[in-house]
């Protein structure tokens, strides 16, 4: 251990919570520390160690939050605005993969821990970039996040959208400000040749959801001339992608108003023609299956049903429920895209848990494939979390 981490108070883990800190997981909670040594304020640094002392990471300490600390590096290095600085000029660089793409300008920056940015979040829109900070060790760092954002990818505006309630949890305050340049009345992105209006201010997180570019493009292959329905469509990504690959009528279902809003707005910017619907899903799927209507190409992609590992059967009830309308109302060959974006629901429970919903309708499936978030949302080794969206593709073979 050098001089500097000597000089930090110190957090020393409990006997057998080691394992994954060595394999590079970055959170220790708080029920995963012995005892710490020294004075130490919420959101600052410390040095942890295992049982035996053994040097294991250093990084920000909060007594408020379960996470109790993040770690920011696995080796004994100084913690510095210039190490912070590389890193998001890295998690740039790293993107330039998917602003390559024909037809795209808008990605995930930083990705929190995938990144060593914990608790850091930022997505590009187009000349807008809406940055997030939501852990209160890296808020001292949020000048120096911005300033290098500027320098790596030259927006028209840098929004800080600090309004998420995760902030609350961490003892931060809750607000939105425009950090450089000016907010335009209305925020289009391109995603793979589509137009989308995104509201960066008072949409869901930071106004859209990105992780889901690869995946709407995937889905135009099955939607010549289909029949097809997109629930939980939030502003239409599937729905317009369908639409724009020659579907012959596209239905949209948001609980939200404004959602439903954003779909017709989209759809004007497109040229394309989405019948929408403001309604609860579940409500909405089983009327249509009591209409006995029909389908070819039917998505599901509701918001996590569950945030702890506690109400995982909730869950997967949930799930299950959904899966079974949308195989209701497709026939032989019909595709069904379905999808969960919480990392609490394990990718082959979820899987099972679809399929089980054939098993009970005694339909064979065809598995087409098994997709995840895009690439602008790495997985990063040794921290599972990081890989959260599972999307799963079936055909209805009878």
């Amino acid at each position: 251990m050098t001089a500097n981490e000597m000089k930090l108070p110190v957090v020393h883990v409990i006997n057998g919570r080691q394992k994954k800190l060595l394999q590079g997981h970055p959170w220790v909670y708080g029920n995963e520390i012995e005892r710490v040594e020294g004075d130490v304020p919420d959101g600052g640094l410390v040095t942890v160690v295992d049982f035996r002392g053994r040097y294991m990471g250093t990084g920000f300490y909060n007594s408020r939050s379960l996470i109790t600390v993040r770690l920011l590096t696995h080796r004994q290095e100084p913690v510095t605005e210039e190490m912070i600085a590389g890193r998001v000029r890295a998690a740039c660089a790293y993107r330039r993969f998917v602003l390559a793409r024909p037809g795209t300008d808008c990605c995930r920056l930083i990705y929190g821990e995938a990144d060593r940015l914990p608790g850091v979040i930022c997505d590009r829109f187009g000349g807008v970039v809406v940055l997030q900070v939501l852990a209160l060790g890296m808020e001292r760092y949020t000048q120096v996040i911005a300033e290098t954002l500027m320098d790596c990818v030259h927006p028209d505006c840098l929004v800080l959208a600090n309004d998420d309630a995760i902030r609350r949890k961490e003892g931060m305050e809750c607000f939105t400000r425009v950090l450089s340049g000016t907010l335009p009345q209305e925020t289009i992105i391109n995603e793979n040749g589509i137009k989308l209006s995104v509201d960066v201010t008072g949409g869901q997180k930071t106004g859209y959801f990105l992780d889901q570019k690869e995946n709407h493009l995937f889905v135009r292959q099955f939607c010549k001339d289909a029949r097809v329905l997109d629930c939980f469509s939030y502003i239409g990504g599937f729905a317009l992608n369908a639409a724009l690959a020659g579907a012959r009528e596209v239905t949209a279902v948001d609980i939200s108003d404004k959602a439903v809003a954003l779909i017709e707005r989209n759809a004007a910017l497109n040229g394309a023609q989405i019948h929408t619907v403001c309604a609860n899903c579940f409500d909405f799927l089983r009327e249509q299956v009591r209409e006995q209507q029909r389908y070819d190409v039917v998505v599901l992609d509701p918001p996590a049903f569950t945030k702890a590992h506690a109400n995982m059967a909730s869950a997967c009830r949930g799930y299950k429920e959904i899966a079974l309308s949308a195989m209701r109302l497709l026939p032989p060959g019909g595709v069904l895209a379905t999808h969960s974006c919480s990392y609490h629901m394990p990718e082959d429970v979820f899987v099972n848990t679809v399929l089980s919903a054939a098993q009970d309708l005694h339909r064979q499936v065809r598995v087409i494939t098994l997709r995840r978030q895009d690439i602008d949302h790495p997985v990063l080794a040794g921290y599972p979390e990081s890989h959260y969206l599972k999307s799963l593709w079936l055909q209805m073979l009878d």
